[in-house]
């Protein structure tokens, strides 16, 4: 988490930076990017945390204090983005970030549930050829014992 939290830094501050050089948010589309997939790192890795196993029963893994104040500087530099968006960019530009952030966030998610599908069926697949493959070994020594027992009769 440390690692995302300092990269989210640095991209914020590329973004101050080029507003305090007057040049355009777009100019800081790449940092604005680091930014936000940043951020969504640390939610999904507090996430996971929240719902492991060990932090149910009491085990935390990590500190809860240091996450939340993470998340509540990250929520503060994001609310300076949004006011350098509606003071600096062009009419709608906020609502339009917002839209295509949600937009975002929902393809990564049929993305990865996609993914995850197709885990599943190469597992399906390897498990189907595994028992075919064994089914035909153990019919193969069946048939060999039946016909080779016959001729000692």
């Amino acid at each position: 988490m440390l690692a995302e939290l300092a990269a989210a830094n640095a991209a914020f501050a590329v973004i101050k930076q080029t507003l305090a050089n007057g040049r355009e948010l777009a100019d800081a589309g790449k940092a604005i990017s680091d930014f936000v997939t940043n951020k969504e790192k640390i939610r999904e890795l507090g996430t996971k945390k929240k719902n492991s196993f060990w932090h149910k029963v009491g085990g935390r893994a990590g500190n809860d204090l240091e996450e939340f104040m993470a998340l509540e500087k990250l929520n503060k530099q994001e609310e300076e983005l949004k006011q350098a968006m509606i003071y600096y960019g062009r009419p709608g530009l906020w609502g339009d970030w917002v839209r295509f952030q949600a937009e975002a966030r929902k393809r990564r998610l049929q993305e990865k549930e996609e993914a995850k599908r197709k885990r599943q069926q190469i597992i399906e697949y390897t498990i189907a050829t595994v028992c075919i493959f064994f089914g035909s070994f153990i019919l193969l020594a069946i048939l060999w014992l039946v016909f080779r027992g016959g001729q000692n009769v």
